[in-house]
């Protein structure tokens, strides 16, 4: 029943009621016999539909996780830990300024390998944007109050794009001796910032965090009802294909 009553609210609250009427209008343009238009109306009702179920989002992002393993004995020198945004201005338990959900799951990995192997943590990532507060700056304050001794830790402050991320840690790396760096970011952007390290001509052990999906996902009757977070999860797979394609091929 509680099925059945989820399933049901899925499409009288957005974005199944949106849904709805662009299939109730395609059917209306069928009627009129403006057969083209129909058509096409109800060809965007049918791809909007499938982005917002979880059943599509476990089969593109659950693929694009399982790109790299957590690897089982991981060996490195030092960790490095991509930012992922941070929410400026907001009061937090030791200071101002929080890091986003994503970077907020790669730091609790960061911490964990820091504390289970004793490597200095590296983190990557800088203002992006006015109101959102320095990702590499806060992370540092957390890192301290979480107990890593501030000798143990190196900010890179600079850096708006993964790219930039890559180029800006692989001078620091250099700089100070690192070469085996561990790189710790989500498991989804995982393959495109292993990507941009090569670029750079940097090996990294690749250690992903922050699943969206199961590996094994449950395939029960709300994964085909619609909803906004499938939505936004298939989204960010999309965007994250255009933009390793972007960085393959056209950088």
């Amino acid at each position: 029943m509680i099925y059945v009553l989820k399933f049901g609210a899925a499409w009288i609250l957005p974005p199944g009621i949106f849904i709805l009427a662009l299939f109730c209008i395609a059917v209306y343009l069928w009627r009129q016999r403006m057969k083209a238009a129909a058509g096409l109306l109800a060809g965007i009702a049918l791809v909007f539909y499938l982005l917002t179920t979880g059943a599509v989002a476990d089969l593109l992002m659950g693929g694009l996780e399982r790109t790299y393993a957590v690897p089982a004995q991981p060996r490195g020198d030092i960790i490095v830990m991509l930012g992922g945004g941070a929410i400026g201005g907001v009061q937090d338990v030791d200071g101002e300024g929080m890091l986003a959900p994503s970077p907020s799951s790669r730091l609790l990995t960061a911490v964990r390998l820091h504390d289970k192997l004793g490597l200095p943590i590296l983190l990557s990532g800088g203002r992006v944007f006015k109101d959102t507060g320095s990702e590499s700056e806060i992370g540092r304050r957390v890192l301290i109050s979480l107990g890593v001794p501030a000798d143990q830790i190196y900010v890179e402050a600079d850096s708006l794009t993964t790219g930039q991320n890559a180029r800006n840690t692989a001078e620091i790396l250099r700089r100070e001796g690192f070469t085996h760096p561990i790189l710790v970011t989500s498991a989804f952007h995982l393959p495109r910032a292993v990507l941009n390290f090569e670029k750079q001509g940097v090996e990294v052990t690749p250690y992903p965090s922050d699943f969206w999906v199961p590996a094994h996902p449950n395939l029960n009757p709300l994964k085909f009802a619609p909803s906004v977070p499938p939505f936004q999860t298939n989204v960010t797979f999309l965007r994250e294909e255009l933009r390793t394609f972007i960085t393959r091929y056209l950088e």
